[in-house]
């Protein structure tokens, strides 16, 4: 198995793409995510797999984590110089072969909640802005397989199980594998090293975002992985120890938003975020209210606050 980390200038840092099956007589050459879908790092991946002596030609299937560009973007290239299957949970299958409506149907909901979020119109008009000029980045349609939950695929010389875990977005899963006595997985953005992924702005279909997100954390944890390979920098060896902080992260934060609401409320999910990450700006625009909002929506669910006309109040 080869990790390459490719650039990533507008969303997390370096994303990581792996290679599997390229020196195993007979397995399928198999790439798990691939990247965004820029001039640049197409260049880069071309690059990174022909040291390994592999083209884009050259690969039989590509298992995505999730829908993101920056995890998609060049599947439908990929696809289109090789036929390779493109496998996908099928909640993010319709983000992949940007068929139906489905990408205009998300960028709708996202406008929605901007103003739901209370949002000011200079805040809406930059993020749009940012997020037309990235448009680019989720590159070509692709057809793609659809996976379930509990599912087996082949990655490489390997069979993967597939287990969903959405959150961060709706149709995430990772890809466990027995590969040299040892149980791993390619998690995505489940979990990552250094981050904690963003819930509730990331992908807006997702229904109660903070409460699926904590699910999948404990089916993390349940899994008992010797290693997780995440979309972003380095591998995790303790990844349910990992998740376990992340979901105490999360306990914290929801403290941290109830407090605010009971000294400042009426409060909207944009004002929460304010005293949560400050001042923000491109993709983060949307990051940060989305996340305050999954706290508020998790919080209003569970009695502690109510959503009035002016905004959260304690309950």
């Amino acid at each position: 198995m080869y990790h390459i980390q490719l650039t990533n200038a507008a969303f997390e840092g370096r994303n990581s793409v792996y290679l599997l099956g390229a020196d195993d007589a007979g397995a399928p050459t198999t790439l798990v995510d691939t990247g965004i879908a820029t001039p640049d790092v197409d260049a880069e991946l071309r690059d990174a797999l022909a040291d390994h002596g592999v083209a884009f030609a050259d690969v039989d299937a590509v298992l995505l984590t999730h829908w993101h560009h920056d995890h998609a973007g060049l599947a439908g290239a990929i696809q289109a110089e090789s036929d390779a299957t493109v496998y996908v949970h099928e909640a993010d299958a319709p983000m992949i072969r940007q068929a139906d409506g489905a990408m205009a149907e998300m960028a709708d909901t996202q406008r929605e909640y901007l103003d739901d979020w209370g949002m000011p119109a200079d805040k809406q008009r930059e993020l749009l802005d940012f997020m037309d000029g990235h448009d680019g980045l989720r590159g070509q349609d692709a057809d793609v397989t659809e996976v379930a939950d509990g599912e087996t695929v082949p990655l490489g010389p390997y069979e993967a199980e597939v287990v969903h875990l959405p959150g961060h977005a709706a149709g995430l899963v990772a890809y466990v594998v027995e590969r040299d006595g040892r149980r791993e997985a390619f998690v995505g953005d489940a979990v990552l090293p250094k981050y904690t992924p963003n819930v509730g702005g990331a992908d807006v279909r997702v229904e109660r975002p903070l409460q699926q997100y904590l699910d999948s954390l404990e089916r993390v944890e349940s899994l008992d992985l010797d290693r997780a390979w995440p979309g972003h920098r380095g591998p995790i060896f303790a990844s349910s120890e990992r998740a376990r902080d992340i979901a105490a992260h999360h306990d914290e934060r929801t403290e941290r938003v109830r407090r605010v609401v009971a000294e400042q409320g009426p409060v909207s999910a944009w004002e929460v975020s304010a005293e949560l990450f400050g001042s923000l700006s491109t993709i983060h625009i949307l990051h940060g209210p989305g996340e305050a909002y999954a706290h508020l929506d998790h919080l209003v669910r569970e009695g502690d606050l109510e959503r009035t006309d002016n905004g959260y109040v304690v309950a």
